[in-house]
C-alpha cells in the first residue's frame, strides 16, 4: 500500500508502509483429535447405513467407527475402526485387548480406549447367562454357558469361585485370581475366604484358557486336588472345576481327574 507525504519542498513522496506478519497455522499433529464439538465427516456414512439399513449390515470396522465418534486429524473414524479390526485378526481380537492395549494404538487415546473397553464388557454381559442368586446349577453346561462369554477373551487366566449353599444354589460368584499367559497362582486360603465369609457349603471352581484349548493340564488337575482336600478340612466341598476357552469347556468331574 502507497501513502503519499509532503517532504520539506512540498514534493509528493512515497512511502511503503511495512506488511503485515505472516500467518502462522497452528501445527498439528497427524494423529491429533478433531474438537470434541465437530462432527467427524467420516461418520456420516455408517450413521446413514445404520438409521437406513439398521446396524446388522454394518461392518465390523463401521461399528467400531460409531463408538470412537471421531478420528485423528488425518484418520477419519471409519478408516481408523477399520485399522484398529485389521491390526487385531478381527473382531474377537480387538474385544480381547486390554485397556492399555487400545490406549497405546495410534490415534486412540484414554477415553476411545475406555469407550471401545466398555462397549466389548457390555457385550459380554448380555451375552452371558449370568448366574442368579438362589439359582440351582445342575450340570458343567450350565456353568459354562454363564462363564464362556465372559472369559474366552480374556488375555490372561482368570480363576473364579462360585460359591453354593447347602442346596448348591448359588450365592454369589467371586474373581479368586488372575494370572499370565500360561498360569494363575491359585491359593487355598483365596479361595475359601470368602466361602467362610459367605458361609457356603460348597463351591465350583471356573477358569480360562487364553490359549482357546479347554483341556486341562496336569497342573489344573493338581490345583483342583489340592483344594478339593482343603475344602474336606474345613467342611466345603468341591463339585467341580470347569475350564472355559474359545474352543469349548472341560469338567475336570466329568473327565476323572479329582473326586469330588
Amino acid at each position: 500500500m502507497l501513502r503519499l507525504s509532503a517532504g520539506p519542498a512540498g514534493a509528493s513522496l512515497a512511502t511503503r508502509t511495512p506488511p503485515p506478519p505472516p500467518y502462522r497455522p497452528c501445527a498439528l499433529s497427524p494423529e491429533a483429535e478433531l474438537p470434541s464439538k465437530a462432527p467427524d465427516a467420516g461418520l456420516d456414512r455408517p450413521r446413514e447405513r445404520l438409521a437406513s439399513l439398521g446396524a446388522e449390515v454394518l461392518s465390523d470396522g463401521e461399528l467400531v467407527a460409531l463408538v470412537l465418534r471421531t478420528g485423528g486429524r488425518r484418520s477419519p473414524a471409519e478408516a481408523l475402526g477399520a485399522r484398529l479390526v485389521a491390526a487385531h485378526a478381527g473382531l474377537r481380537g480387538l474385544a480381547g485387548a486390554s485397556l492399555p492395549q487400545l490406549g497405546a494404538e495410534r490415534g486412540i487415546g484414554p477415553a476411545k480406549a475406555a469407550s471401545l473397553h466398555a462397549a466389548f464388557e457390555l457385550g459380554r454381559r448380555l451375552a452371558a447367562r449370568r448366574l442368579r442368586p438362589g439359582q440351582a446349577l445342575s450340570s458343567p453346561a450350565e456353568v459354562a454357558s454363564a462363564f464362556h462369554p465372559r472369559l474366552r477373551d480374556a488375555a490372561h487366566e482368570r480363576f473364579v469361585a462360585v460359591l453354593l449353599d447347602g442346596r448348591h444354589r448359588v450365592l454369589r460368584d467371586v474373581l479368586v485370581s488372575q494370572g499370565t499367559l500360561t498360569a494363575s497362582l491359585v491359593h487355598p486360603r483365596e479361595v475359601f475366604r470368602p466361602a467362610l465369609r459367605e458361609a457356603a457349603a460348597a463351591l465350583i471352581l471356573v477358569h480360562n484358557h487364553p490359549s482357546g484349548d479347554p483341556s486341562p493340564s496336569r497342573e489344573d488337575a493338581e490345583i483342583t486336588r489340592r483344594l478339593a482336600r482343603a475344602g474336606r478340612l474345613l467342611g466345603i466341598d468341591v463339585l467341580d472345576h470347569v475350564i472355559v476357552a474359545e474352543q469349548g469347556f472341560a469338567s475336570l468331574r466329568e473327565r476323572g481327574l479329582f473326586e469330588p
